[in-house]
């Protein structure tokens, strides 16, 4: 007999396959929304041509093609590639989404995800838009492929991993703090292929904005989903961007049975580090006191929003950075560069010094803009991983954005309680 209570995971999949569903079951679901990228969509067209026999999405209007890994282009291998993208997509009568108009996880945020859809995406960090409520996850491009050709795919029900976080932040911690701090306390392999749920007050008070950094990263520590709730601050969201009637409220239910859970203190958290070469290497600032760095990035699908940008700015207004560190700041979608524009924040930030890059993932993995032999950078990117930035001989620490700003200007890596 099945149990009554649900985690958020096992009750979308419950209503998407129209039955019953457990931890451990194999379900077939119809997809809501799949994407691919530069990085990742023309294989899954190729596999779709050579294994399927068919270049016919099944449905125009929910399979979304995205240049945004190698953007703007930096060499006729990648115009190629972007070449074939477009020609697909004008074939599909698809959605294309061009250099410049933004990240893949951004876009789909702003303009696609809402509680309740089924969501994959070519790219690991499609576990972002569960902060909106979606059962979303990232799969190969061969999966991918068979998603654009068919609507639906096969999923094993995961196991949830509850994670209820109480307390108000301390001044100078952040979302990405809270998540730093959780990978390091069950390592990158402590959530494997589950469901991991970011429940309690604390989620609670956070922006949606704040919420999406944290899903962004559920897949450093193994898990299939990172979730939130679909509360009032969702609905706001969708308004915000047009999407009001997507609306559905999401949360777990009270007798829900959970695999694991952690629960976390947030008014004890400080601002945390990710050193190389691991996500899970992680310590508070303060154990890492004047390490110099070479650059400071700012941006990525994990904080590039426009409430990364405001914090930023705040920090950096009237200041520089320091003359030995480059900052290079990448928004992440076109629309919150525009935002970005009429609040002034971008003649704030390049006034301090910062390189601004188009809308797209820049620094991340190194297509367009890479590190020096054993330079040592400070990003607010997701990944720290040996060669992540384009060159294995640097190394590449993570923070949130405050801590990078600050960081920027005194040119080392620095407490933001000691120097705000």
């Amino acid at each position: 007999m099945s149990k009554t209570g649900k985690t958020m995971a096992e009750k979308i999949l419950t209503e998407r396959c129209g039955r019953d569903v457990e931890p451990g079951d194999i379900v077939v679901s119809p997809v809501d929304i799949v994407f691919a990228h530069d990085g990742t969509m023309p294989l899954a067209i190729q596999q779709m041509e050579s294994e399927l026999g068919t270049r016919r999405v099944f449905d125009p209007s929910k399979v979304i093609s995205i240049c945004d890994h190698a953007s703007p282009s930096p060499s006729e291998q990648v115009s190629n590639v972007h070449i074939f993208m477009r020609k697909f997509a004008q074939d599909n009568g698809m959605q294309f989404y061009e250099n410049g108009d933004g990240i893949c996880h951004q876009l789909i945020a702003e303009k696609f995800a809402s509680p309740w859809k089924v969501i994959v995406g070519a790219d690991s960090h499609s576990c972002t838009h569960g902060a909106l409520g979606a059962f979303a996850t990232g799969m190969g491009s061969t999966d991918v492929g068979a998603i654009m050709a068919y609507g639906k795919t096969w999923f094993r029900v995961p196991e949830s991993f509850r994670f209820d976080i109480t307390g108000k932040l301390p001044t100078h911690v952040t979302s990405k703090d809270v998540f730093l701090y959780i990978v390091g306390e069950i390592t990158a392999d402590g959530a494997t292929y589950m469901s991991m749920e970011l429940v309690g007050d604390t989620v609670r008070d956070m922006s949606v904005e704040s919420r999406l950094t944290m899903c962004n990263m559920a897949i450093e520590a193994g898990g299939k989903l990172g979730m939130c709730e679909a509360d009032g601050k969702v609905k706001e969201f969708l308004r915000q961007n047009g999407r009001e009637g997507e609306f559905k409220p999401l949360f777990p239910d009270n007798d829900a049975t959970y695999a694991n859970e952690l629960a976390v203190d947030a008014s004890a958290l400080e601002p945390m580090i990710a050193a190389p070469h691991r996500v899970d290497n992680v310590k508070p600032v303060s154990e890492f006191p004047g390490i110099e760095l070479d650059q400071v990035c700012i941006g990525s699908c994990t904080n590039g929003r426009i409430e990364d940008l405001r914090i930023a700015a705040k920090v950096l207004k009237g200041k520089k950075a320091a003359k030995n560190t480059r900052l290079v700041i990448y928004p992440a979608s076109r629309s919150v560069l525009l935002q970005a524009i009429r609040e002034g924040l971008i003649e704030t930030l390049v006034a301090a010094g910062a390189s601004i890059g188009p809308p797209g993932c820049g620094f991340c993995i190194g297509r367009t803009i890479a590190l020096g032999d054993g330079e040592k950078v400070l990003s607010t990117q997701n990944r720290n991983f040996k060669g992540r930035m384009g060159n294995n001989k640097s190394e590449i620490y993570l923070s949130g954005v405050e801590t990078a700003a600050v960081s920027a200007i005194k040119g080392k890596i620095t407490d933001p309680r000691e120097a705000l």
